[in-house]
C-alpha cells in the first residue's frame, strides 16, 4: 500500500512489492496470482467464514438475522486493519480494474445469501406466487449486502472511526421490516406440520382449545377460531 501510494497502481511493480516485503518474486505469485489478488488478499477466507455462520445457525434465529450476522465477517475483517483498509478504499476508488474486482467479490457474497435464504421461504405465504421466491431471495440478499456496504463506505470515509457495530445494526434492522415477511425463521428440514390443528369447544360453551405453531400467521389463527365457534 505504501508502494501504491507514492509511485501509483499502474507504476507499482511485483518486483518492488516482492523487494519492499523481503521476499523473492516466486513468493509473491505462491500467494498471490497478481498484485490485483494482493490488493483483496481476505475475501476468500471470509468468505468461508460468513458461510460458516449460516450452517451453524441456531433452529430458533430468523434467516435474515444469519445473513446479518454472516455478512458480518467482511466488516470484521475490514475494521481488524482499519487504516490498510482506508488506503485500499481510497485506492479502488481511484483504480477501474480494482473496482471490478470488489464488485465482483460483493457478488460472491449476494449469491452464498441469495441460496441461503431461498432454502428458507415459509412456503404457506408464498403458497399462490412460489415462483417469485428466487425474485424476493435475491432482492433481500441484496439489500444485506447493500446496507453492509452503505455502512461500511461511510465508516471508511470517516478514516475508520465511529461505532460501526451499531450503525450495521441500525441499517440491518430496516432490511429485516422491509424483507422479513414470508421468510420463515425454522429451519427443519421434514415436512412441517399444519400450521393450526383443528380447534375444539367443550359441549357447555365454556372452553374453546385451539392450537396453532408459533410461526402462524394471526388471520389464520384468529378465523380457526371463529370457524370452531360456528360449530358449537
Amino acid at each position: 500500500m505504501e508502494l501504491f501510494a507514492t509511485k501509483g497502481y499502474e507504476a507499482t511493480t511485483v518486483d518492488e512489492i516482492a523487494a519492499a516485503a523481503g521476499v523473492a518474486r516466486r513468493t509473491f505469485f505462491r500467494h498471490f496470482r497478481s498484485k490485483e489478488e494482493a490488493i483483496f488478499p481476505d475475501h476468500d477466507d471470509t468468505l468461508v467464514r460468513a458461510e460458516a455462520v449460516l450452517n451453524a445457525a441456531p433452529a430458533h434465529e430468523h434467516p435474515l438475522d444469519t445473513v446479518c450476522r454472516g455478512i458480518k465477517e467482511v466488516m470484521r475483517m475490514y475494521a481488524a486493519q482499519p487504516d490498510i483498509s482506508v488506503a485500499r478504499y481510497r485506492l479502488t476508488r481511484e483504480v477501474p480494474t480494482l473496482r471490478e474486482a470488489e464488485i465482483a467479490s460483493v457478488a460472491r457474497y449476494e449469491r452464498l445469501f441469495t441460496r441461503y435464504l431461498l432454502g428458507h421461504f415459509d412456503e404457506r405465504a408464498h403458497a399462490d406466487d412460489a415462483n417469485d421466491d428466487p425474485l424476493l431471495a435475491e432482492v433481500a440478499a441484496s439489500a444485506v449486502v447493500t446496507a453492509h456496504n452503505h455502512v461500511l463506505r461511510r465508516w471508511l470515509r470517516a478514516d475508520g472511526q465511529g461505532d460501526v457495530e451499531t450503525q450495521l445494526d441500525h441499517a440491518f434492522s430496516i432490511v429485516r421490516r422491509t424483507f422479513g415477511t414470508g421468510i420463515g425463521a425454522g429451519r427443519n428440514t421434514t415436512a412441517r406440520p399444519a400450521a393450526t390443528a383443528p380447534a375444539t369447544a367443550s359441549p357447555h360453551g365454556e372452553v374453546l382449545v385451539t392450537v396453532a405453531r408459533t410461526d402462524a400467521p394471526l388471520e389464520e389463527v384468529m378465523r380457526t377460531i371463529e370457524e370452531a365457534l360456528k360449530e358449537r
